[in-house]
């Protein structure tokens, strides 16, 4: 496969999880990957994994110095960026009654601040026919208990699809939004725990977790020229639990 040979990808939180299958798929389809995210030794450890077309930039997307220091260093390297991959994100449970304001502002500068500033500052980087792809999550369309807030900040990503299709009318740039399901990840089994993710799996039609492969698939999808005609649209990789 090689629907990306040559192309230049940004993916944020790329270090473990759908970041890291969805560089696997990148690399695999011919492009060149540069992994941003907190955890240095996460990075490391992917690059060592990834092999040659990896690269790791260690910085967070809430920092904005650190967002520029990740497009000085694709610009320098490659010149332009053909993929973005805005898929950093955080979550935890909190009632209603329970939330804080160190609970809302977590959740929010990361999943939609960050996610705002990673996008925005690419922007001089990427040329027509780029692919912008943000995570969103079932989160967004459903009402799930004790995870408002979270669930908040993935319908805001869906509705900043929404309008940045129009915004970027006329530059030849698609942005969509691709939306996980259950899906067996270190972020997943942090916040939910195994017995609750191997029990929301089984409320799928399917009938299991998705793992993170399944996720990049899509996400190579949305990356290339096959979703040419794509742009302010949401695809659900959620082994049908959104949609029944």
């Amino acid at each position: 496969m090689s629907r990306l040979q040559g192309k230049t990808a940004v993916i944020t939180g790329g270090g473990s999880g759908i970041g890291l299958g969805a560089a696997r798929r990148f690399i695999d389809e011919g492009a060149t990957v540069y992994l941003f995210g907190r955890r240095q030794a996460a990075l490391e450890a992917a690059v060592a994994e990834l092999g040659p077309a990896a690269r790791a930039v260690a910085g967070s997307v809430t920092d904005l110095a650190d967002l520029d220091r990740l497009y000085a260093t694709v610009r320098a390297e490659r010149g332009g960026l053909d993929i973005l991959f805005a898929n950093a994100g955080t979550g935890s449970f909190a009632p209603l009654g329970d939330i804080t304001p160190e609970h809302y502002d977590q959740i929010f500068d990361v999943n939609v601040k960050g996610l705002i500033f990673t996008v925005q500052k690419a922007l001089p980087l990427m040329t027509a026919g780029a692919s912008i792809i943000l995570t969103g999550s079932t989160t967004g369309v459903m009402g799930t208990p004790q995870f408002s807030i979270y669930s908040a900040t993935k319908a805001a990503v869906r509705n900043l699809a929404r309008t940045w299709a129009l915004d970027l009318q006329g530059t030849g740039i698609r942005v969509n939004v691709l939306s996980p399901g259950p899906t067996r990840t270190e972020l997943a089994e942090e916040v939910l725990g195994e017995a609750a993710l191997a029990a929301l799996g089984a409320t799928t039609p399917i009938g299991r977790m998705g793992d993170p492969s399944e996720t990049a698939a899509v996400a190579a999808f949305l990356a290339s020229a096959d979703s040419s005609f794509m742009t302010g649209g949401e695809v659900f990789v959620d082994g049908g639990l959104a949609q029944v």
